[in-house]
């Protein structure tokens, strides 16, 4: 969690740039596997307002965003803490992958899978608005484990898929490219995009630019466990979902 205010990132002098800002931020940050119903019912409910506040969803059902298959999807990681933001992760190895995207953009992802790629989507990200009107870098937090967990399961490439406005984020964070203009999406009011990258070309120059994504082995093991390389260790966790919720 963040101690203190917008105030305290100022102490020993204001960050000279945005990559020192988003360090700064991250040494108050822990990220936490969580395993109990009521830590995953934060996360659905923060989706649910975040969505909620900016008209995103085509109808109000409850308090809480859920998926089912992708959200109970086998191998899911949660995160704990006081819960400032959510991105959902998920890996697919094969036809047979449990990856949100497939549900509109099967035409591009479909074949990636049948040549063998490992995907990594990322979906669902949130964050609490009454902290990331304060902390502007905190959208870079919430993506930082989902490109670890891009990197710790090998993955080939990078999946999002964004609102129109909102692709010169995923471009930024990790080097996206448009490969299907938006649509439909079930569930939702807007339409969105299918953007990925060459993961292992765009981790370079991403952390090049972005340092403080990079991490080490015993950190993404701390959160997914031993490595596993989903592409060539037949059935095990070729479809992984991993939740990630960082607490701020």
């Amino acid at each position: 969690m963040v101690d203190g205010g917008p105030m305290s990132l100022a102490t020993g002098g204001a960050p000279a740039t945005f990559s020192d800002r988003v360090l700064r931020l991250l040494e108050r940050v822990e990220h936490r596997i969580a395993a109990t119903p009521a830590e995953r019912e934060a996360a659905f409910r923060l989706r649910f307002e975040a969505y909620e506040k900016i008209g995103f969803l085509q109808q109000s059902d409850g308090d809480r965003l859920y998926d089912p298959r992708y959200d109970d999807a086998p191998n899911a990681w949660v995160t704990d803490g006081e819960l400032a933001g959510t991105v959902r992760v998920n890996i697919g190895a094969d036809e047979n992958a449990i990856l949100p995207g497939l549900q509109v953009f099967a035409d591009v992802l479909v074949p990636r899978l049948s040549a063998g790629e490992v995907i990594a989507e990322f979906t669902r990200l949130a964050a609490r608005l009454s902290l990331s009107s304060i902390y502007p870098e905190l959208a870079y937090v919430m993506m930082r484990p989902a490109f670890m967990a891009a990197e710790h399961f090998d993955a080939d490439c990078a999946v999002g898929t964004p609102r129109a406005e909102h692709i010169a984020f995923y471009r930024r964070a990790f080097g996206a490219t448009v490969w299907r203009p938006p649509r439909d999406y079930p569930g939702l009011t807007a339409k969105l995009a299918c953007v990925g990258a060459d993961f292992r070309l765009a981790r370079q120059f991403v952390e090049l630019r972005y340092p403080f994504f990079k991490s080490d082995p015993a950190e993404r093991e701390r959160l997914f466990g031993p490595s596993k390389d989903v592409s060539r260790r037949g059935g095990l966790c070729e479809d992984t979902g991993v939740e990630l919720l960082g607490s701020a």
